[in-house]
């Protein structure tokens, strides 16, 4: 039972990271898109924190699941920022998919279907909110990247020093 338990705690503490993230950056997107500006006459009922963790850990799974993938890590011996714009690129993507399947549903519920839920949606949508969106999770995903990737090279056990100390002392 301690090898299941062992396995279970190392898969606890590898999503983590990058679920707390996608907690925090998905519910500054429900912030922006649903709480402030956006919702003010359109009937959308605001998302729950909830619903927003739920989403963070399907994210962070998938984050972990796509780090595995052989073409996740394309560019090894190039400088940092190619690994970071490719990853960044292909989470944008994942995400621009997620954000657009996420407005079908809610449009194809109110349709009838998915063919005149799509319809409506490209009818309907507010193209400068769904874009302000992506602008967001773009900034949010290249902080990400960047951090995973600084942390993969420097090593976890530095960048923990780093951030939470003791810092090390400098070597002449």
């Amino acid at each position: 039972m301690s090898k299941v338990t062992s396995k279970l705690k190392e898969e606890f503490f590898a999503v983590l990271p990058p679920t707390i993230f996608f907690f925090v950056a998905l519910y500054v997107v429900a912030f922006v898109r649903l709480r402030l500006l956006m919702v003010k006459g359109t009937g959308l009922a605001p998302l729950s924190t909830v619903s927003i963790a739920v989403a963070a850990l399907i994210l962070g799974k998938s984050v972990l699941i796509s780090d595995m993938l052989p073409f996740i890590n394309r560019f090894p011996e190039r400088p940092l920022v190619y690994n970071i714009a490719w990853k960044t690129l292909i989470y944008l993507l994942v995400s621009a998919l997620i954000h657009y399947l996420e407005r079908l549903y809610d449009f194809s519920r109110q349709a009838g279907g998915i063919a005149a839920g799509n319809e409506k949606l490209f009818a309907e949508i507010v193209w400068p909110h769904f874009w302000a969106v992506q602008i967001i999770l773009l900034v949010l995903i290249l902080m990400y990247c960047t951090m995973h990737e600084l942390a993969r090279v420097i090593g976890k056990e530095k960048v923990l020093r780093i951030f939470f100390g003791p810092v090390p002392a400098p070597t002449v």
